[in-house]
């Protein structure tokens, strides 16, 4: 069997599941500088699913073009967080549709050892944390984030790439 290649993926929409913390940093730098509004967040505690719908940075078409050149792009993903039992936030405004909100990282600590270590992360805090120190707390049974890309690729609005300052 062959490792992926930037090239297998091209046009095809992202797809893709963490259930341990190494997979969830990969998500993690995927998703980071993603946009989105707090009408763009859900939780549904029945289902004990937390989803957000973003507008994603396309990182992945950056490094395959070398990170300079060919058009900006971001896509419309929906990220999703299963096993979910509590949320809790900080700093946002869930349910207001006025405030854009980026997302910069997504983290995991687990709350318990797991006992076997190639088995999918146990129990532990997921932290969304987004810029203007906001952040959302996942408190879930164990590890399985979504994400899926359910647009095609548009030209961001800016036409420019999500820089930042560096905290010296």
């Amino acid at each position: 069997m062959n490792d992926a290649r930037f090239e297998d993926g091209k046009e095809r929409p992202l797809r893709l599941i963490a259930r341990d913390a190494a997979d969830l940093r990969v998500m993690s730098a995927l998703v980071q500088d993603a946009v989105l509004t707090g009408a763009d967040l859900a939780y549904n505690r029945r289902a004990r699913r937390f989803s957000l719908l973003l507008n994603r940075f396309r990182w992945e078409d950056r490094a395959r073009a070398g990170g300079a050149g060919g058009p900006v792009e971001r896509v419309r993903s929906v990220l999703d967080f299963g096993d979910v039992q509590r949320v809790t936030q900080q700093g946002l405004q869930p349910r207001s549709g006025d405030t854009v909100l980026s997302l910069l990282s997504i983290d995991y600590a687990a709350t318990q050892a797991n006992p076997e270590p190639d088995q999918p992360a146990g129990p532990g805090r997921v932290t969304l944390v987004f810029s203007g120190d906001g952040a959302i707390a996942l408190d879930v049974e164990c590890l399985e984030v979504h994400l899926a890309d359910v647009t095609r690729p548009y030209a961001a609005p800016s036409r420019r790439v999500p820089a930042h300052r560096l905290n010296e």
